[in-house]
This record gives C-alpha cells, structure tokens and sequence, in this order.
C-alpha cells in the first residue's frame, strides 16, 4: 500500500526496554516531534520481568503499546529479533516516513543499514555506550544521557533563579518588619550574652570553616564547549548523581580528540561550500554537519544554538550580512594564522 501524502514526516518509535531506562521517555518523544509525527510508539521487553516495573506508569501516560516478549534463553534477547521484525512489517506497510531506534544495542546495526536502504529517515537513541557502528548507521543518533543531564543543568539554573527573585523580594519586607524590633532584640541578645558563658571553638569545628569557606565563595567556571554551561561535574555518590555522564566529565585528551573531530567536520564543509574568499553560509553547516556525524547535536556540549557553540571554539571568524530581501544572515569561514 503506497504512503499517504502527509505534510510532515511520519516515525515509528521502537523502544528496547532491557537497556533504555524510563527517565529518558520524554526526550525521545521531544526529539521525535522535532522530526516529525510519532504514529507508532511500540516498546518491547518481557514485562513479567520485576525490571520493567517502573516502565509501567510511563506507558500509559505516553501512550505507548507494550509488546511482550519472553525470554526464552537465558543470555540470548528475543526482544532485538521482536523489533526486527516488526520494524519491517511497518516498513512494507508503507505508512511510515521513518524509525525512531532506541537502544544501545549494536544488534540493530543492519536494521537501521536496512532501513535506510530504503529510503526511510533514520533516527538512533541511546546512550553513550552505544557502539561506533550503530551510530553511523543512522542519519542521526541522540545521546539521552548527554541530554537528560543538559535538562538537569537547566532545570537547576531555573530553580536557582526563582529562588534568588523569591529572596530579593521578601528581603524589603523584612528590613521594614525589623526596624522597630531591632533595638529590643539587641538589648536583649546582650543582656543574654553576659549572663551566658562564651563557648568554645574545637580544634574539628575551626577546621570545617577553613574547608567551607573556599567552597562558597568559588566563582562558576568559565563557558567552554562541552562544560554544561559552567555546571560543576555530578560527584558520584551524590543524591544528584543518577550515573548520567557528561561531556565535560570526559578526561582532557578525549574532549580534545572529540573537538578535533568535529572541528575537522566542520572545515571539510567549508572547503565544500564556501565562496572565493572562504565564506560560507551557517545554515549550510547546520545541515551539512549531521550528515558527517550523526551524532552532533550542539546540546551535548551545554548551548542551544549552532553560532555560540562555534564561537566558543575560537577558530572560526564570523560575519553578518543583509540578504537580498533584507533579513540577516550569518556566514563564517577559518580564521586566517
């Protein structure tokens, strides 16, 4: 049966409950709708099992139909070969426009080859863990442990906030509620003090301001690539600390072999599409960048925009123009040595 004509692209979301956890259900529906229209949003693991009970609540609110799977050995995951297999009936269907592959799982390697094969939009999802050949299988793949903890950060930074305009607002009131206590309470407090020994600080106490000090009065770090906008890494064995790894987490020669990467990405565009003087067009990196590596996505490394996140790496010159209909646009090239 032929596609209906739709005006945005349609995705079947697959999700492989045994290594993708529950927390990232609302990323992998935001990156879809980003895409396209979710018409399928299968999951499928053995839901006996006691490992997929905190799914059970997200499946119904997210609408998404379980798919039972037992596992008939021990070591062996039926569920890979269950999303194979329903993942080329909905392909010969016709219906779909592309797939949304979540897992870590290089088992899915040749479907996701496959389905491209066939004209279809791939998407992958995981982790970091996930290996090298699924990524590049894909037309793009989302890290959702880089991007749960960019959401973290932000939600962080927004709480932190709320909570400095709520305390810069009730500190008026407070002042005006304190002026015709303060002489009492003073007296008070020193009528208090004489009759009250003065106790004595420990050697253990001291020790403890000297350690706190420094930590409070420690000044955010610098905005660079890859550091979260300036968030302090999680420290493991922390309540925050829920084994999401990030960017900035990484050791110094990985993040320089990573920017490398991307850096080489990049130049190799610019030397594709620029003009006679070495300019290029930003649009033209945004949507050629993927297509070299399937997993870049400027949220990895804690910005919003493509621009910044250039900016920051301190290569790259930039220029503004007027087009002809009058609307600016952003064109960069290499720094001349």
């Amino acid at each position: 049966m032929p596609a209906q004509t739709s005006s945005e692209p349609r995705f079947a979301i697959l999700i492989d409950a045994d290594n993708i956890s529950e927390k990232y259900i609302k990323i992998i529906l935001d990156e879809v709708s980003n895409a396209g229209v979710a018409t399928y949003k299968r999951i499928y693991g053995d839901w006996t099992s006691q490992r997929l009970v905190s799914w059970k609540n997200c499946l119904l609110e997210n609408s998404i139909i379980p798919i039972q799977q037992y596992s008939y050995t021990y070591g062996k995951s039926a569920t890979d070969s269950a999303m194979i297999i329903d993942a080329m009936d909905i392909l010969y269907s016709g219906h779909v426009d592309g797939f949304a592959i979540v897992s870590s799982d290089s088992d899915f390697t040749r479907l996701a080859a496959r389905l491209r094969e066939s004209g279809m939009q791939v998407i992958g999802m995981g982790e970091q863990k996930t290996p090298e050949p699924f990524i590049s299988a894909c037309n793009q793949f989302k890290y959702l442990d880089l991007l749960y903890a960019a959401q973290r950060a932000e939600a962080k930074e927004e709480a932190e906030a709320e909570r400095e305009a709520e305390t810069a607002a009730e500190a008026p009131a407070k002042k005006k509620a304190g002026k015709g206590t303060a002489k009492k309470t003073a007296k008070d407090e020193g009528t208090a003090a004489q009759k009250k020994p003065k106790a004595k600080s420990s050697g253990v106490e001291k020790l403890a301001d000297k350690q706190t000090a420094p930590e409070k009065a420690a000044a955010r770090p610098k905005r660079s690539p890859g550091d979260m906008g300036g968030e302090a890494p999680l420290v493991a064995g922390t309540e925050a600390d829920l084994g999401d790894v990030e960017f900035s987490e990484l050791s110094r020669a990985a993040r320089r072999r990573h920017m490398k990467r991307i850096r080489t990405a990049v130049d190799s565009v610019i030397d594709q599409f620029s003009d006679e003087e070495g300019w290029v067009f930003l649009g033209t990196i945004g949507s050629e960048l993927p297509k070299r590596l399937p997993d870049f996505d400027v949220r990895n490394y804690g910005y919003r925009k493509l621009s910044p996140f250039l900016k920051s790496m301190g290569v790259y010159e930039f220029d503004e123009r007027a087009n002809a209909s009058g609307a600016k646009a952003m064109y960069l090239r290499i720094k001349e040595s």
